[in-house]
């Protein structure tokens, strides 16, 4: 066998395992809870129009 097959397949494997134990911690930490609000939030407009009235455009009748 190969020595770097010794090499590189261990370290694959840790890759692979740290790999998933960060997707475990990302699932039970939350981050994956609401995946669609944070999009939708962009799109609400919190401000409210500011109606132009006569006296905002400074006609004098």
């Amino acid at each position: 066998m190969d020595a770097s097959l010794m090499v590189l397949i261990p370290i694959s494997v840790a890759i692979v395992a740290l790999i998933l134990c960060v997707l475990w911690w990302a699932a039970r930490s939350g981050q994956f809870d609401d995946l669609e609000g944070p999009a939708h939030a962009i799109l609400m407009d919190d401000d409210n129009p500011v109606a132009v009235t006569e006296a905002s455009r400074g006609d004098p009748s």
